[in-house]
């Protein structure tokens, strides 16, 4: 069955925001985001009677029936509920120095669909994007879009948050901070209007404390371990928290990889070979996974 995406923030901007699915009792009849209106009975042609999976990002997924099909509007029918996230055991932060293009695009769509929890999108000196204020709203929507469409496609219940940019100084000298210790409200989060309900959820507290291991993707150098000595034990707990750092395609400059070892980024290198910005997220969120298993 086709999955589509509930979006408690109505994309229509003059409508009401709609009710969690949580919040409804099986039975009940739903009116579909305008964009879930488009995809599955204009574009899909689906017909009244036709089943498909809904999913809100607030926890599993619902089996619905289309009841009815206007120019404008749908409603379906709440038939069942599955209680399945999908979700890794790790919980993971990607602070992601933006990229050009589809590069962009695939790094977050893979990342999504290895169950990453969220994306800190980062300008840094040797990158090749800096989202002017006037970008930053379009670009953001576009890149959570992305990530959304790719829990539609993969089974994922919980969409990673795409955060707002910031530099990368700025985004270290936060990490393993004092004021992340003592927990960062969701009201701080900036992330696109698609999922700022949705950012509040508890589920995604764990973004605002610190990680029990920071970890910066690193070219292969001469005497430094592959991984970080306490990974393995860290992945024993029972829900880790792992933040990554992954630089540009021209690589972090010296003072950057110096700020990042300052506040506790371990090196962490996967092979012998260096990897592309967009290759990164995939290879290192494959690599925690096994090492989970």
């Amino acid at each position: 069955m086709r999955r589509f995406f509930y979006a408690i923030n109505n994309d229509n901007a003059d409508a009401s925001p709609l009710p969690k699915l949580g919040e409804l009792p099986l039975g009940s009849n739903v009116e579909l985001p305008d964009s879930v209106v488009h995809h599955w009975c204009r574009v899909l042609r689906a017909n009244i009677g036709d089943q498909g999976i809904l999913f809100d990002g607030f926890g599993g997924e619902y089996t619905v029936e289309l009841q009815a099909i206007s120019k404008k509007n749908a409603t379906a029918t709440l038939l069942a509920h599955i209680d399945d996230d999908r979700t890794p055991p790790t919980i993971t932060q990607i602070g992601l120095v933006m990229s050009r293009g589809e590069r962009m695009d695939y790094a977050i769509q893979k990342a999504t669909e290895l169950g990453v929890t969220a994306i800190q999108l980062l300008s840094s000196h040797h990158g090749e994007v800096t989202l002017k204020p006037a970008q930053v709203e379009k670009k953001l929507a576009h890149w959570q879009q992305v990530a959304i469409a790719a829990c539609e496609q993969c089974g994922l219940n919980r969409p990673p948050l795409i955060l707002a940019p910031q530099s990368i100084n700025e985004w270290l000298s936060n990490t393993n901070s004092e004021a992340m210790a003592t927990g960062v409200t969701k009201a701080q989060m900036a992330v696109s209007s698609i999922v700022s309900v949705l950012s509040h959820d508890p589920y995604y507290q764990v973004l605002a404390n610190a990680a029990d291991l920071c970890m910066q993707m690193s070219v292969p150098a001469a005497g430094q371990p592959a991984m970080p000595n306490a990974l393995s034990d860290i992945l024993k707990q029972q829900t880790p928290y792992i933040k990554l750092l992954i630089g540009p395609e021209g690589g972090l400059s010296q003072d950057e990889c110096q700020q990042a070892q300052s506040v506790g980024f371990e090196p962490w290198q996967i092979g012998t070979r260096v990897l592309r910005t967009e290759t990164a997220p995939v290879v290192a969120l494959a690599t925690l996974h096994a090492l989970s298993t």
